[in-house]
């Protein structure tokens, strides 16, 4: 936990002093995502995940992050908007009440990161850079918070974190291009789709990516959902570099959408790259099915998504079976 606090602390440490308390500058956002498997009733697999952060204007990993954007954007539209986060993944077996080692099921794993994003609009095409940097094994403390919210909620302890995939410094970069296209609609409810691409290289996930969601609503801003994934999350207040005349204080839209990955390596199932460590054989393709809804009222943002998870592992022993688990993010403007 104290390393969590530390990283918190340097999410601000670098930001200028601002007039009012606690309040961060104009101009910047703050967002937090959760993820989980609670209310689809399991505890397995990717079964929790945490990011905090959002706009910020000051450099730290975003300085590499804007480099190698101006590179693989197109030049031209707005200025380049900077980012920051802080986060947390937990992945576990299918039981969580095994203490011995299980070789035939989905590895214990934990990763901590901070991560730097670059972020630039032009027209109706997003692009984000993200660099993520930090550490999976028991550093990343995926047994202290697992354990202390399993007490918290009264649920059963996980016996197996034990039998984690070890120590080791790990990082990866992604990018990812979005565009929107407004399509007709008879009912005068705006309908739209949204696209994307992307790639993500590293020690902590290797992959190219591609899908798209279909969104209906009203005074719909924005390229969609915000999503924990690197490269996911739109820097909210670029709507009002790109966008000004379409901001309305109350915004709202229903999503479906699709995204499907080509899996070249993921260190939470192929274990780690420099050591030996329990691991299994992940699948190539790997997709995830998702429905939900996005309620602005300006400016605080909620959005909640339900995600279907495709297998993401062979096994003889274990299906390495499909997953749903619920996304929640919020965001606030200043």
């Amino acid at each position: 936990m104290r390393l969590l606090i530390a990283l918190l602390a340097l999410l601000f440490a670098s930001a200028p002093s601002i007039s009012a308390p606690l309040r961060p500058p104009e101009g910047s956002e703050l967002q937090l995502f959760v993820e989980n498997d609670m209310l689809s009733r399991t505890d397995r697999y990717y079964t929790n995940g945490i990011k905090f952060g959002g706009g910020a204007p000051f450099d730290l990993l975003q300085l590499p992050a804007t480099e190698l954007l101006k590179q693989l954007a197109p030049e031209g539209g707005s200025k380049i908007h900077l980012g920051l986060f802080v986060g947390q993944n937990l992945y576990t077996p299918k039981s969580i009440q095994i203490s011995a080692p299980q070789p035939l099921d989905r590895p214990w794993a934990a990763w901590l990161y901070l991560g730097g994003v670059a972020q630039r609009a032009k027209e109706n095409r997003l692009d984000t850079v993200e660099l993520d940097v930090g550490i999976v094994g028991p550093s990343a403390l995926g047994r202290e918070i697992q354990s202390e919210w399993h007490k918290l909620i009264g649920s059963p302890e996980p016996l197996g974190w034990h039998n984690q995939i070890p120590n080791e410094p790990a990082f990866l970069v992604s990018y990812l291009a979005k565009s929107k296209y407004s399509l007709d609609s008879p009912s005068g409810i705006d309908l739209e789709v949204i696209p994307h691409g992307g790639v993500t290289l590293g020690t902590v996930m290797t992959l190219a990516r591609a899908g798209g969601i279909l969104r209906l609503g009203r005074h719909m801003t924005g390229f969609g959902p915000d999503t924990i994934e690197p490269g996911g999350a739109m820097l909210q207040n670029m709507r009002h570099d790109i966008e000004p005349g379409r901001s309305h204080e109350l915004e709202w839209y229903v999503f479906a959408g699709l995204d499907h990955r080509l899996v070249a390596h993921n260190i939470f199932l192929d274990g780690t790259v420099f050591s030996n460590s329990p691991g299994v054989r992940h699948r190539p393709h790997v997709y995830d099915l998702t429905l939900g809804f996005s309620l602005r009222i300006d400016p605080v943002r909620l959005s909640v998504t339900r995600v279907q998870r495709s297998e993401e592992f062979f096994s003889s022993g274990s299906t390495g079976g499909r997953q749903t688990f619920d996304s929640i993010n919020l965001g606030i403007e200043f």
